[in-house]
C-alpha cells in the first residue's frame, strides 16, 4: 500500500486533490518497481525553500522541488512490518510552473533518478507519465 502525507496544500492556487497527488506519486514510483510505502510531499513558500535549498544544494534561492530520499539503498526492496519511508518532497508554489510535473519529478528522485547525471532518461520518462497521469 503507498501512502501520501501531503501537507502545506493551502499555499496552491489551484489545489489538485489528495487523489490525484497520490496517483502521480504511485504512477512514478511504479516505473521504478516501487509498489508500496510512505512518503511525504509538503508544499512551502519561498522563504523557507530558499533555507532548504541553501543547507541542502548550497544554492542561492529557491527552486521548485527538492527531494529527500530516506530509504535510497534500495527502495523497491521488500519489507516487514510499518511501509518503507521513501522520503519527502518540498514544492515551492510560487517557483513552479507546474505542480504536477514538481510532483512526478519530485517522486523520481526519491527512487534514484537524476537528470543531473543520466542522459534524458529521467525527463523523458517524466513526460510519459504526466501524459498517463493526465488521462
Amino acid at each position: 500500500m503507498l501512502e501520501v502525507e501531503v501537507f502545506g496544500a493551502q499555499l496552491l492556487s489551484d489545489p489538485l486533490s489528495q487523489g490525484r497527488m497520490e496517483r502521480l506519486c504511485a504512477l512514478a514510483l511504479a516505473s521504478a518497481g516501487v509498489r508500496e510505502g510512505h512518503l511525504a510531499v509538503e508544499f512551502v513558500d519561498a522563504a523557507r525553500m530558499t533555507l532548504l535549498n541553501g543547507e541542502h544544494r548550497g544554492k542561492e534561492g529557491p527552486t521548485d522541488v527538492l527531494s529527500f530520499p530516506v530509504d535510497g539503498a534500495d527502495p523497491s526492496a521488500p519489507g516487514d512490518g510499518p511501509p518503507r519511508e521513501l522520503g519527502d518532497i518540498v514544492i515551492c508554489p510560487e517557483h513552479t510552473f507546474d505542480v504536477s510535473e514538481a510532483i512526478v519529478h519530485g517522486t523520481l528522485h526519491l527512487v534514484g533518478m537524476d537528470h543531473e547525471t543520466d542522459e534524458g532518461e529521467m525527463l523523458a520518462l517524466q513526460a510519459e507519465l504526466l501524459r498517463w497521469g493526465s488521462s
